[in-house]
C-alpha cells in the first residue's frame, strides 16, 4: 500500500515537472515569435528607407551627413543578433528619421512630392507596427521572465537552464522627456 502511494506520487511529480518544463518551453517560443515580430517590421522600414532616402535627396543635398548615418545603420543591423544591438539601432534610426522628416518641412516642394508622401505614410503606418510590436514583445517577455522567478517553476528553469530575456527599451532621454504643450501661443 505504501509503495503505491510513493508510485502515485512520484507519478504526480514527474506530470508535474513535465507540465512546467512544456509551459516555460512555450512561453519562450511565444518571446521568439514576438520577437521576430519586431524584426519583420525593423526589417520593413530598412527597406523602406532607401527609397526615401532617394527621394529626399534631391531636394536636401546638404544632409549628406544624414544619408551616410542611415546607410551605416543599415549596415549596422545585417550584423545586429540581440535584442539590446537592434535596439540600440532602432533608436538611433528612428531619431534619424525624425531629422530627417523635420528638416522637410524647409522644403514644400518636397512635401508636396507624391512619392514622399506616400513613403511617409509607410513609415508612419511601419512605425506604428513597430511600436505594437515592441509592446506585444515586451508583455511576452516579461510574462516569461515572470515564470522563470515564480515557484516552483523558477526551480525547473534552473536545472534546464531557462535564460530571462530582455526587453525592448526606450535608450533616448529625450523620448522620455514630458512634451510641453501650450494651446496659448498664436500661430
Amino acid at each position: 500500500m505504501i509503495g503505491w502511494i510513493i508510485l502515485a506520487i512520484v507519478v504526480v511529480l514527474i506530470i508535474a515537472v513535465i507540465a512546467m518544463y512544456n509551459s516555460l518551453v512555450s512561453a519562450r517560443i511565444r518571446v521568439d515569435n514576438a520577437w521576430s515580430q519586431i524584426d519583420v517590421q525593423l526589417q520593413r522600414r530598412f527597406d523602406l528607407i532607401p527609397n526615401f532616402v532617394e527621394t529626399v535627396k534631391g531636394y536636401m543635398n546638404h544632409e549628406s551627413e544624414t544619408f551616410t548615418k542611415i546607410a551605416d545603420l543599415r549596415t549596422a543591423w545585417a550584423g545586429a543578433n540581440t535584442v539590446s544591438e537592434k535596439a540600440a539601432l532602432d533608436n538611433q534610426l528612428s531619431d534619424t528619421l525624425k531629422t530627417i522628416m523635420a528638416v522637410s518641412e524647409n522644403y514644400p516642394d518636397l512635401k508636396a512630392n507624391q512619392n514622399f508622401s506616400e513613403l511617409s505614410e509607410e513609415l508612419r503606418n511601419t512605425e506604428n507596427k513597430i511600436s505594437f510590436a515592441r509592446q506585444f514583445y515586451n508583455d511576452t517577455a516579461t510574462r516569461y521572465n515572470e515564470k522563470l522567478q515564480i515557484f516552483p517553476s523558477n526551480i525547473i528553469a534552473n536545472i534546464f537552464n531557462f535564460k530571462e530575456r530582455d526587453l525592448f527599451e526606450v535608450e533616448n532621454a529625450e523620448v522620455k522627456k514630458n512634451v510641453k504643450v501650450d494651446f496659448g501661443k498664436n500661430a
